[in-house]
């Protein structure tokens, strides 16, 4: 029988309905679970058990009268921790924040509320989310269930570590370069990084989004018709449209007919692991075998590219970081201290030509993919490495060297998601990423749950060690 904390959203609400399951009973069951794992994993921040009860307490009331508050009543959550909610300070992943309360929450945080959703948790992150990796200043070092010598990815990272250990079945991150997909690839979960703007999102910026972090595409779904709602303070979000986002289970058959290009190659970064390529490898024959048409893809980005965004983002955190007090700014992680520095040489002529590595990017990618309705690829080069590492390469001239196939698709606006293909020979999960054109975030769920009805049998989720 499937434990309450591991049952999905769907299920849930289903069982709250027919009354056959109560909110307070299922946070209760979450609530134990992480307490079994949190030693082990630390992907929790601002924890409050009795806060979580009372939400529970709450929406069972409602259920009970038959009013439910919204879609997602009653069902345990976290959010991200850079994600603002009313009243709770939020220190970016770093010593070096001033802990101020919030004043209200932001966007996606109103939206979960508003749906009655249980916020169980807020979850970790890296210092100023800067690093693929769950190495905080402020946090305690987040591990992988999987393995929890390794680490569970990055910027989302108690994120992905709660999805893939069943700290309930929803969970929000952020991505701006690919801080959803990654943490999802090397937790073997599912995530959206949605169009830009899909999501709103405060404060927003170039590339910047947040993001469903889920066991299922199903949930995922679920997800986005709650966080894909208005809201004016997103300067940058999109048109609100009503999306038939139930409309996410077409079946195999989604994918008969497509054109699909096969990205093996970033063009950029580290080399593709032989593991890796052989699992996507084997994902894009499953989709030909269900009657999608796979063209190999020719590399659109350039280490041009990668490093022109690399040292622009360089230059952006070292006048952050010069603007805090010495005390302050010498509680930042020493790798980004080092990272952020190295540009303070950097001119004028060679800062804007780094910032132009953002447009050409954005162009090299929607040119690459126009000639398909989907392209997919590793969502990284490499799987889960070690925990205590700020980077797969641990190279503070050379960190962002794995986020060659995610990235352009930041800067391109288009939607992109995570899905597990395959595990290593350690068992591992492996990450394949499925990219469509900018708005079509609909789309890319469904051939994310047609893939996920013909990928190879998933493995039982990861349990926490033995007292």
């Amino acid at each position: 029988m499937t434990e309450l904390h591991d049952l999905p959203a769907h299920d849930l609400i289903a069982a709250y309905r027919q009354r056959k399951l109560s909110p307070v009973e299922v946070t209760q069951s979450v609530l134990a679970h992480i307490e079994r794992w949190e030693p082990h994993i630390k992907a929790t921040y601002l924890l409050r058990p009795e806060a979580a009860l009372a939400q529970a307490r709450a929406s069972e009331a409602r259920w009970l009268r038959g009013e439910p508050k919204g879609l997602l009543d009653g069902v345990p959550s976290t959010i991200k921790e850079n994600i603002a909610t009313e009243g709770d300070p939020t220190p970016l992943g770093t010593a070096a924040v001033e802990l101020v309360p919030a004043a209200a929450d932001a966007p996606p945080a109103a939206r979960m509320r508003e749906a009655g959703a249980v916020i169980v948790a807020k979850t970790t992150m890296p210092d100023y989310g800067m690093l693929s990796s769950g190495l905080s200043t402020f946090h305690p070092l987040s591990r992988n269930p999987w393995d929890v010598s390794k680490g569970p990815g990055g910027s989302s990272a108690g994120g992905g570590a709660a999805a893939a250990a069943g700290y309930g079945p929803l969970h929000i991150g952020t991505d701006i370069g690919g801080s959803l997909r990654l943490p999802a690839s090397w937790c073997g979960i599912f995530s959206l990084k949605p169009s830009l703007g899909r999501i709103p999102i405060d404060p927003p910026y170039t590339g910047r989004a947040a993001g469903p972090m889920t066991r299922t595409v199903a949930d995922a779904a679920l997800m986005m018709q709650v966080l894909s709602q208005p809201d004016a303070r997103d300067s940058m979000s999109l048109p609100y449209q009503d999306i038939a986002w139930s409309q996410f289970n077409k079946g195999a058959e989604r994918l008969r007919g497509l054109r699909i290009g096969l990205l093996l190659d970033a063009g950029c970064g580290l080399p593709v692991d032989p593991e890796v390529k052989a699992a996507v490898e084997r994902a894009a024959k499953l989709l030909e075998a269900a009657g999608a048409t796979i063209v190999p893809m020719v590399p659109f980005m350039t280490q041009a590219m990668l490093d022109g965004m690399d040292h622009f983002w360089r230059m952006r955190s070292h006048i952050d970081l010069q603007a805090l007090p010495a005390a302050r700014r010498d509680k930042v992680l020493p790798y980004i201290r080092t990272w952020a520095d190295s540009a303070a040489g950097m001119s004028g002529t060679e800062v804007f030509t780094a910032s132009h590595q953002f447009h050409l990017t954005r162009v090299a990618a929607v040119k690459a993919c126009s000639a398909f309705d989907y392209v997919i690829s590793p969502v990284a080069p490499n799987v889960a490495f070690q925990a205590e590492l700020p980077s797969p390469t641990n190279d503070p001239l050379r960190p962002l060297e794995h986020i060659g196939f995610t990235v352009p698709f930041n800067m391109s606006e288009q939607p992109a998601a995570s899905v597990n293909c395959g595990y290593t020979r350690a068992g591992l999960p492996i990450g394949l990423q499925i990219a469509g054109a900018r708005f079509d975030d609909l789309g890319v769920l469904q051939v994310a749950h047609a893939f996920e009805l013909i990928r190879e049998p998933q493995r039982a989720w990861p349990q926490p060690p033995a007292a």
